[in-house]
């Protein structure tokens, strides 16, 4: 017998709160159901955070029920209130553009053939023309201030010596008429979205209530956390987002596989689809041979290969191993190197630069005199060759693609330098 998608989603730790477990278990049973989860445009990429609930959709399509995935050109001009201070509102060409290029990151996730074949919308089509008369008149009188201003982030921010602007205080009206919108137009019955959002999603099955006189269901993941309590989805140099050209691959890959053993399998449930006897199977290597990292592999390819494709994979794990000594450094592209040079320390080097220049101005050595001493010593290394003359000029034929080279010390410590023209 085929497990309830609800039970699945449990079990992978996809649930938070639904307006009614009961009734949401008969409504996924009973027929394919059309369901909906927002992303609003307000960068130029979504990130790894907004991953789960295109994950989560995904797992419902394959259950039979149909997705809509909602870009939000309108409420991503005003953006949801964030916890502190107002967003800065981007022009409104800016973010008709990242509609699109988010529109472009989701539509590899889903199907878009079959019987439950999924829909991209778009709110601005149906907002664009509405009157601020239409609003107050048609949607504004469903909703009351007292629960308006309860909302979680609402309350906050009215508490907060900054307060809340207008504009942002009604963006859960604008959520809530999405979807109604999605109701009316496609029989939606279903919003998914993160536990932060849950005030927004019950605005939209209170509007429904209210304005058709029916019940509808919302379902909220939990927020992501890491076991250390520090932020997931933030790394030192940031947001670890979907674009390649923002996060490289190799970055991406590396952020899943330095996961702590206390929230791989946390993380393999959310952000993969391996069956239950697969990520057993790994909860025991990690209990059992934690120094494997077996289930950190595993979650980086499996991620990396959903986001950036498994080329991407192959890739980066040949650069991986490469700057290290295990492997050939000359079959690496540009892309991947540069990857490589965001997450390693790396210098610009003017032309004439040596070797012990290298080592000190990447930081892999705390002075000339230490660069000097790994050389004698055997232990500095140009593209993977040890290198004994610290007179060694780079540059040249050495040049690997993208201008790079690649300085080491020892086994572990690595850096890498483009040497200018002369």
């Amino acid at each position: 017998m085929t497990e309830h998608i609800l039970d699945e989603l449990t079990w992978r730790g996809l649930v938070s709160q639904t307006t009614g477990d009961d009734a949401l278990r008969d409504a996924l049973s009973t027929g394919p159901v059309t369901l909906y989860c927002g992303f609003d445009p307000t960068a130029p990429s979504l990130h790894i955070g907004n991953l789960v609930q295109i994950l989560t959709v995904r797992r419902l399509q394959d259950a039979g029920h149909k997705p809509l995935l909602l870009v939000g050109g309108a409420t991503g001009l005003i953006g949801d209130p964030k916890m502190a201070g107002e967003r800065t509102l981007n022009p409104v060409d800016v973010v008709h553009g990242w509609v699109e290029r988010i529109r472009a990151q989701i539509e590899p996730f889903m199907s878009f053939e079959g019987d439950n074949a999924a829909r991209m919308v778009n709110n601005f089509d149906w907002t664009k023309d509405m009157s601020a008369i239409e609003l107050l008149r048609d949607v504004g009188r469903h909703f009351r201030l007292g629960t308006m201003i309860a909302k979680d982030t609402v309350a906050r921010r009215l508490n907060s010596d900054e307060g809340i602007s207008y504009t942002e205080f009604s963006y859960q009206v604008l959520q809530g008429m999405d979807y109604l919108e999605l109701y009316r137009r496609y029989g939606c019955t279903l919003q998914t979205g993160g536990s932060d959002q849950w005030g927004n999603l019950t605005a939209g099955t209170e509007l429904i209530r209210k304005a058709e006189g029916t019940s509808v269901h919302a379902l909220a993941t939990p927020l992501i956390t890491k076991a250390d309590g520090t932020k997931f989805g933030k790394t030192e140099s940031g947001t670890v987002w979907l674009d390649a050209a923002l996060t490289s691959p190799y970055a991406f890959y590396q952020f899943w596989l330095n996961s702590a053993d206390a929230d791989v399998i946390g993380y393999l449930k959310v952000f993969t689809f391996l069956s239950r006897d697969e990520i057993a199977h790994l909860e025991s290597v990690v209990a059992e041979e934690p120094f494997k990292r077996e289930a950190q592999r595993t979650l980086a390819a499996e991620v990396t290969a959903l986001v950036h494709g498994p080329d991407a994979v192959g890739a980066v794990v040949e650069a991986s191993q490469a700057i290290f000594g295990r492997g050939e450094l000359g079959g690496l592209d540009a892309v991947t190197l540069d990857g490589v040079a965001k997450e390693v320390p790396s210098a610009d080097l003017a032309a004439g630069a040596t070797v012990v220049d290298a080592l000190v101005e990447t930081g892999i050595v705390e002075s000339r005199g230490a660069a000097r001493r790994a050389i004698s010593e055997g232990g500095a290394y140009v593209n993977n060759e040890r290198v004994d003359d610290e007179e060694l000029i780079l540059g040249g034929a050495a040049t690997l693609a993208g201008g790079w080279i690649v300085v080491r010390r020892g086994k572990k410590s690595v850096g890498l330098v483009r040497v200018t023209s002369a």
